[in-house]
C-alpha cells in the first residue's frame, strides 16, 4: 500500500489553475522525482502535500488517512519532512541547535518536566542531542555543529536544512531543489548523502530538481509537470526518451 497517495488533485489561485488532476502514489522506501520548467507548479504540489495549501479538488492521503485541511505541523507529525526551495534557517542559531530544535517537536516530558527540570527531561534532552549529532555526522557536517549557519557555505547550509527535516523522524522526505546553488563538486557530494540517508533510514524520498543528471541517477520513477499537468511519467530511461519531455525542456538550459 502506498504511504502517500494524491488523488485527482486540482488547485486554483483565484482564476489561475496552478495544478490540474494531479495523481501520485509513493510506496515506502521508494525515490520519486518531479521535474518541469520554472512555473510548472512543482512547489505548489509540495505545498498541497504538506498542508500549506488545501486542494481545490481531490484528496491527499497519508498511510490511508485523508489529510486535506490538516495544519502543516499535524501532517509533519504524521511522517512527512521537507526542505524548501529558498533556505529557511534561523540565522541566530548554530548548526547543532537547528537540528535539536526540530527534535523538540517529539519531546514527551511536558511543561511540568520543563519547569521542574525532571530526570526525564534531562534524559530526553541528552537523547535529542545524541540524535542530532548522529544526523549531522550522516550528512558530513558533524564538524560544523558549533558554527553559526550564517558562516557556512551555501552547500553546507542546504545540509543543515536537510538534517533539520530528518530530525522530525519522517517516513517520507520531500526535497525541493536540494542542489540549488551548488557547484559540481557539491552536487556529487549531496547525491551520495541522499543515497546514504535513503539507505540508512529506509525513507521514501520525493524530490523536485532541475538538474537532469541528478534526477536520472537517483530516482526510480519520474514525473514531468508542465503548466500544472503531468505530461509524462516513467523510469529515467523512458523520461529521457519521451518526445513531450524533450520538447518541454528544449532550450531551457537544464542539465
Amino acid at each position: 500500500m502506498p504511504f502517500l497517495e494524491v488523488e485527482h488533485v486540482t488547485h486554483q489561485f483565484g482564476g489561475l489553475r496552478a495544478v490540474h488532476d494531479y495523481n501520485l502514489a509513493i510506496e515506502p522506501g521508494h525515490i520519486r522525482g518531479l521535474i518541469g520548467p520554472n512555473g510548472a507548479g512543482k512547489t505548489t504540489i509540495f505545498n498541497l502535500i504538506t498542508g500549506i495549501y488545501n486542494p481545490t479538488e481531490g484528496n491527499v492521503r497519508l498511510d490511508g488517512t485523508r489529510i486535506n485541511g490538516l495544519a502543516p505541523h499535524r501532517i509533519a507529525s504524521m511522517g512527512i519532512g521537507r526542505t524548501f526551495q529558498n533556505l529557511l534557517l534561523w540565522r541566530h542559531m548554530n548548526v547543532l541547535d537547528h537540528v535539536k530544535m526540530a527534535h523538540f517537536s517529539r519531546i514527551r516530558y511536558g511543561l511540568l518536566g520543563a519547569v521542574l527540570g525532571t530526570p526525564r527531561r534531562h534524559r530526553e534532552e541528552r537523547e535529542i542531542e545524541d540524535k542530532a549529532r548522529t544526523l549531522l555526522e550522516m550528512l558530513d557536517i558533524g564538524h560544523l555543529a558549533g558554527q553559526a549557519v550564517t558562516n557556512l557555505p551555501y552547500g553546507a547550509q542546504r545540509r543543515v536544512e536537510m538534517a533539520r527535516a530528518l530530525a522530525t523522524e519522517p517516513k517520507l522526505l520531500l526535497l525541493d531543489e536540494p542542489t540549488a546553488g551548488m557547484n559540481p563538486d557539491e552536487l556529487v557530494q549531496i547525491m551520495e548523502i541522499i543515497r546514504r540517508v535513503h539507505r540508512e533510514l529506509n525513507l521514501a524520498i520525493f524530490l523536485i530538481e532541475h538538474r537532469m543528471r541528478f534526477v536520472m541517477e537517483l530516482c526510480e520513477r519520474i514525473q514531468t509537470l508542465v503548466f500544472g499537468e503531468v505530461i509524462a511519467e516513467g523510469t529515467p530511461e523512458e523520461i529521457q526518451n519521451d518526445p513531450k519531455v524533450i520538447e518541454a525542456y528544449l532550450g531551457s538550459g537544464n542539465e
